[in-house]
């Protein structure tokens, strides 16, 4: 990409871009002519990405950084911005799902993993993005979820769905705070989306202990009866990210096929 269009063209950051919906939106976001900056800790991804987009053309920047690390990360927006020169979106994206595990049972560690992971991450990303975009605004979005928002049964993910609620109260503090500098947050909260974070789950043994049974009739999940796509999310997340949401700041995109309703 020519210099005269790097500084005319939108900039955006994405963590957790690797995989995904984070990778499905650096996809759009780049197709759509945006110059992105991708974070993740699977380096070895990343630089398949990169070559990827590189070969079709595109210009991509990328740092392998685990987003707990905050002396990395904080290194990494730095840098990323610096190469990208701006920024106007950040899309903090990258999370677990950790162990899944009865309160009783789950370990310390295994919750502040999570809580660590996911919503401590959050809190440093924006933190870190917020000089990058004081000057002339932008749009930070957050993936939340629909447990610990909007569904609760999901038995064992105590952690898991405080992590998601924190999002989803920190968007609605930050989006107040940054205001009076045109940074709009958003949070968007998926539904059953199939992407590689599922594989990462640990589900404890300890479960069935806990769970309460409930049977419901045989149906169609209310919009389409196939499981969400990341490709589906990540055009939320255009829409957010774009002056086409310029009034909405604050608030939650559900993005279930209203699932979470039943």
């Amino acid at each position: 990409m020519k210099t005269s269009q790097l500084l005319t063209t939108k900039k955006a950051i994405i963590t957790g871009a690797a995989s995904g919906i984070g990778f499905a939106t650096a996809k759009l976001f780049i197709e759509k002519g945006f110059n992105v900056g991708l974070i993740d800790a699977d380096k070895s991804r990343l630089e398949l990405i990169a070559k990827e987009f590189k070969q079709n053309g595109y210009d991509c920047y990328y740092r392998s950084v685990d987003v707990t690390d905050e002396i990395r990360l904080k290194k990494a927006i730095d840098e990323l911005t610096n190469s990208l020169q701006g920024l106007d979106i950040f899309f903090s994206n990258a999370g677990i799902n950790g162990t899944w595990a009865p309160i009783e049972t789950l370990t310390v560690d295994e919750w502040d993993t999570t809580i660590n992971t996911n919503l401590r991450s959050t809190f440093l990303c924006i933190k870190f993005a917020i000089p990058h975009m004081k000057e002339n605004g932008g749009s930070i979005i957050v993936t939340s979820s629909i447990n610990g928002t909007r569904i609760f049964n999901n038995f064992g993910a105590s952690a898991y769905s405080a992590s998601k609620a924190g999002q989803v109260a920190f968007t609605k503090m930050a989006a107040l705070e940054l205001a009076r500098y045109n940074i709009r947050v958003n949070a968007i909260c998926p539904g059953a989306i199939d992407t590689a974070i599922n594989e990462k789950t640990t589900y404890s043994d300890e479960l069935k202990k806990i769970e309460i049974k409930v049977e419901f009739p045989e149906g169609d999940r209310p919009l389409k009866n196939e499981t969400g796509t990341s490709d589906q999310v990540a055009q939320s997340v255009l829409f957010l990210a774009t002056d086409v949401s310029a009034n909405i700041s604050g608030t939650e995109l559900y993005v279930d096929g209203a699932e979470s309703l039943l």
